[in-house]
């Protein structure tokens, strides 16, 4: 994973946030490295947000619209 881009998910993202939280909490790293993950932090901490805001309007739209998104039933009517 490039360090510029972001991950392709949510999930990857913030398991990225812990390790960088964890190698700057290490107390190994000098001012330097710990401003560089300060900084990939930020970055993709911007990233979950703004995938949640989105996760958000489309929760607000399908609750506001009372619609279910093509693909999910209402009702499992399935026998399982």
């Amino acid at each position: 994973m490039k360090e510029d881009s972001p991950p392709p998910t949510l999930e990857e993202a913030l398991q990225r946030i812990e390790a960088l939280v964890a190698e700057m909490e290490s107390g190994k790293l000098g001012l330097e490295e710990i401003l560089n993950r300060f900084e990939e932090g930020s970055r993709l901490a911007k990233f979950c947000r703004e995938k949640l805001e989105a996760a958000e309007r489309r929760v607000e739209i399908i609750t506001k619209e009372g619609s279910i998104p093509s693909g999910i039933s209402e009702f499992n009517t399935e026998a399982g």
